[in-house]
């Protein structure tokens, strides 16, 4: 997906951050809900090809969707999974997981 899509693709449910995830936004001053809003529309960061066209295929058989985004000049990675319940969205760090 090229992130030009405007249009939330699945529900979040709901939203909740790890304590390394809220540290790691506040330290980079990055808006949770911008990434939140990439990740429901389909703009999935850095994920490999693989996992993009897992979550392409997850939008049509409702599995596990999982973004992953690189904040600062460290390039720190936060994930963001949603459930494939879609009851429940997570940030976190991949250390947290």
């Amino acid at each position: 997906m090229n992130g030009k899509n405007l249009t939330a693709l699945f529900r979040l449910g709901l939203t909740v951050a790890t304590p390394g995830a809220v540290d790691l936004l506040d330290r980079n001053e990055t808006d949770s809900a911008g990434l939140l809003r990439r990740h429901q529309c389909g703009d999935w960061g850095v994920v490999s090809s693989q996992d993009a066209a897992s979550n392409s295929l997850a939008l049509i058989n409702g599995s596990r969707v999982m973004s992953l985004y690189e904040l600062g000049d460290r390039r720190e990675p936060l994930w963001i999974i949603t459930e494939a319940d879609r009851q429940a969205t997570t940030l976190l760090l991949p250390a947290e997981y």
